[in-house]
């Protein structure tokens, strides 16, 4: 069995920059334990926005300007970073919540019938959950899982019912 981790969005920005949260700090060292003792592939997306953010359907509903490209916000929280330096791994730069090339690049390079995919980052309630479900309903039989002690929401109300979300529609929840 073939095994992913999708790192989804540890940018400096979500951790502890614009929109970063204390729940979201209390989670790198898990993450870094995570990547570091990973067996399989890895992929490490980036939400990724450009200078005109502001001018966006996702600016004017969100107002606050974050990973824009280039900038330290953008990057990757140094201990992830440090720790995805000692691994080979992929990255997918997506404009949006949830990234169409994810399951168009897995669906290219894996047999989902033999893969396994777990998914940790930020924000459980926005990025993680949109990516998780795309997935599940693009690999219907593909284990899909998402370690909860490596994510955290916009609130812990709002991690926790994505949790339940993505539970009701079959992913694993760790």
């Amino acid at each position: 069995m073939k095994k992913i981790l999708i790192v989804v969005d540890m940018q400096k920005d979500f951790v502890d920059g614009a929109l970063g949260t204390a729940e979201a700090v209390a989670i790198v060292d898990n993450v870094v334990k995570k990547i570091e003792d990973f067996e399989g592939d890895i992929i490490v997306t980036y939400d990724t926005h450009e200078e005109n953010y502001m001018e966006t359907q996702e600016g004017k509903n969100l107002p606050v300007p974050h990973c824009i490209r280039g900038t330290d916000g953008w990057k990757l929280d140094s201990k992830v970073q440090s720790a995805l330096d000692k691994k080979a791994y992929k990255t997918i730069e997506k404009p949006t919540f949830g990234s169409p090339e994810l399951p168009a690049y897995i669906g290219a390079n894996y047999n989902p019938a033999e893969t396994e995919i777990e998914l940790i980052g930020l924000c459980t309630d926005i990025c993680v959950v949109s990516n998780a479900l795309l997935l599940k309903a693009n690999f219907l039989e593909t284990k899909v899982s998402v370690d909860s002690s490596c994510c955290a929401g916009v609130t812990v109300d709002s991690h926790n019912a994505a949790l339940t979300t993505m539970k009701m529609c079959q992913v694993n929840i760790i």
